[in-house]
């Protein structure tokens, strides 16, 4: 790695560059990645994002060098190292879905979206944290404990796609694959100053991921930029026809998110403000993040943006409430993706809690799974749900017909992220917690979370911009002359260094 190379903050572009002008090998980088691994996750702040490192990278890394010298670039992301979180599976990788019942477990085969990441020339550096089973907003795992945010140490990175959240922030990777059924992607990269998108649910197979809502899973990308999450989005999208729900990419097969990036998207743009969903001013947890948002939303003006201040969408704490399927759902979906699996340690809910269920801070919604139906379809209760689900997306789109909108704005959450304290003491529970992510992902619509900024204290907020089902690729448009302007996107200091 030549000294004009700096790896650190770096994009996919970049890396190419370089590589192609020898600046920087593929190796070289991998070795880069697992020093900082070594020092930041493991050791230093100990971050602990990282559940399992690829023992075969370095290897795979010389092999794509090999390539680039005979041929060229094998792919959109050749030579990438890219963090998996630990809730897809990965053929001879340890994979433990975030439980320490499942420590041992190693697929046969790869997810979908990791093949396609592989076909594509990534390499998968490292398996990262989740809660137990995906099933909470905070980063706590029977599998590894707890994550720590690399801004604030002492403070949440959000869940479920912690690992992958922390990591990315920490540069410990270059890009980072999670997954969202009510936020689980938008959430992490809110709190840890990344842009995080969950698409339409559909167009991208979920296929190899365990499930937690089956109606609203969709694996997602979480990058440092929103050209990097483009790049992602293009290579991970996709029909897969063990996936019936990937039909969706029908009506945009032929869309290319790179080519949607757009520096003047917001010039002209309409976006509601959706003021339901911020915090009480008299909150110490909300009053920063308030700040912050109204910051980002003079940020959108000054791009071009005509804001609709306010937007409301009727009764929506209700409607939140009336939408939630995961103690219906989610025990039979995880029961199921179980029971279609050789040489589990366990094959249901049932069997994992008996072995010791999940983490303690994180227990209280997969404990309320334990009595959730065996049949959802079999329970009144749920089709109401589903219905419930139905008209809130109805109503949604009736806000951005009213008003001729492109997206509407808010945090991803009102409060920031939790400290330990907070979360041993009891002031948040994964039932009770007040993520405005929910409201795209019990609605059926995307979502994409940019970098809002920091409060006084150095503390990540997220801005969240929702579109309409299918309109995926004007959202990152968006996102990506956000990216242009705002210029929020800053490394934590707890892992800067000199080397």
């Amino acid at each position: 790695m030549t000294p004009s190379f700096d790896p650190l903050e770096t994009t996919v572009a970049e890396i190419h560059e370089a590589m192609q002008d020898g600046e920087v090998t593929s190796r070289e980088l991998v070795d880069w990645y697992l020093d900082r691994i070594d020092a930041y996750d493991r050791d230093g702040p100990t971050l602990n994002s990282v559940v399992t490192v690829n023992e075969d990278a370095r290897a795979r890394a010389a092999e794509l060098d090999e390539a680039l010298a005979d041929r060229g670039l094998v792919g959109p992301l050749h030579g990438i190292p890219v963090l998996v979180k630990d809730q897809a599976e990965t053929a001879g990788l340890r994979t433990t879905f975030g439980s320490a019942v499942f420590d041992d477990y190693v697929p046969e085969t790869d997810a979908t979206v990791v093949k396609e990441l592989k076909e594509a020339g990534a390499i998968v550096l490292a398996k990262t944290n989740l809660c137990d089973w995906a099933a909470s907003w905070f980063g706590y795992s029977s599998a590894i404990g707890r994550t720590k945010n690399p801004y604030v140490l002492d403070r949440d990175p959000g869940g479920s796609s912690a690992g992958t959240g922390a990591g990315v922030a920490a540069n410990l990777g270059v890009v980072g694959i999670g997954e969202d059924t009510g936020g689980s992607v938008r959430l992490p990269a809110g709190y840890c100053n990344l842009f995080g998108m969950r698409v339409t649910t559909g167009l991208v197979s979920r296929t190899g991921f365990s499930p937690l809502v089956t109606r609203q899973d969709t694996p997602g990308p979480m990058t440092r930029t929103a050209a990097d999450l483009a790049r992602l989005l293009d290579t991970i999208t996709g029909y897969d026809d063990t996936d019936g729900w990937t039909g969706a990419n029908a009506g945009v097969a032929d869309q290319s998110f790179t080519e949607a990036l757009d520096p003047d998207a917001l010039d002209g743009a309409r976006i509601g403000v959706l003021r339901q969903a911020l915090g009480d001013e008299s909150n110490p947890e909300s009053a920063p993040v308030t700040a912050v948002f109204e910051d980002a939303l003079s940020t959108l003006e000054d791009a071009g943006a005509t804001l609709v201040d306010p937007v409301s969408i009727p009764d929506l704490d209700q409607q939140l409430d009336d939408t939630s399927l995961y103690v219906l759902q989610s025990k039979h979906d995880i029961n199921e993706f179980l029971d279609g699996r050789a040489n589990v340690p366990a094959d249901s809910v049932a069997d994992i809690a008996a072995a010791g269920g999940c983490h303690e801070l994180v227990s209280d919604l997969f404990t309320a799974m334990l009595d959730g139906p065996a049949d959802p379809s079999a329970v009144p209760e749920y089709w109401e749900g589903v219905g419930a689900q139905g008209r809130l997306q109805r109503d949604i789109l009736q806000v951005h017909a009213e008003h001729d909108l492109d997206a509407i704005v808010f945090p991803d959450a009102p409060v920031l992220p939790p400290t330990e304290q907070q979360l041993r003491d009891g002031t948040y529970s994964t039932m009770g917690f007040p993520t405005n992510t929910v409201i795209a992902s019990q609605s059926g619509c995307p979502a994409v979370s940019v970098p809002g900024g920091l409060t006084d204290d150095g503390v990540p907020v997220g801005l969240e911009l929702m579109g309409v089902p299918y309109d995926d690729h004007a959202l990152v448009a968006l996102a990506s002359a956000y990216d242009q302007v705002a210029d929020t996107r800053e490394p934590p200091a707890t892992v800067l260094s000199d080397d």
